[in-house]
């Protein structure tokens, strides 16, 4: 995907200009639609993703989510990490139509796939009873 690339909305009859939506504007709604949904413990990027995003190039609220505008329209792929006890299938299931609808009220842009690549699981760290004594001074 070309960085100049901008999503042109629907001309209406109004005449009062166009409207144009950034790439990254869909990112950020697809990343932030896709944290919602119970099940998700985080979205994850890649190492350039990452470099990028310490260097301050990029929010991370746009973090695991990539964007491919093509003649045929939006194809979204979203990288997550599960929590661990959840029903995979039907969390990514919730991802993709949360990510649709949210899209849809937010834009009118309709979506050809969303792809929901499970990168891992987030298991819950258990805190041991005797170390939290010991930090309160038990």
């Amino acid at each position: 995907m070309t960085e100049n690339h901008l999503i042109q909305m629907a001309e209406d009859s109004n005449n009062l200009g166009k409207v144009e939506i950034s790439p990254e504007v869909i990112e950020v709604i697809a990343g932030i639609a896709a944290s919602e949904i119970d099940g998700v413990g985080m979205l994850r990027g890649n190492f350039a993703s990452g470099v990028a995003e310490r260097l301050g190039r990029k929010s991370s609220h746009g973090k695991g989510v990539k964007v491919d505008l093509s003649e045929d329209g939006l194809k979204i792929e979203v990288y997550v990490i599960t929590n661990y006890g959840v029903s995979i299938p039907e969390v990514c299931k919730k991802i993709q139509e949360n990510i649709v609808q949210t899209l849809k009220n937010m834009t009118s842009i309709g979506v050809l796939s969303v792809d929901v690549h499970v990168v891992g699981v987030h298991f819950e760290e258990k805190i041991d009873q005797e170390t939290t004594k010991k930090d309160q001074g038990v």
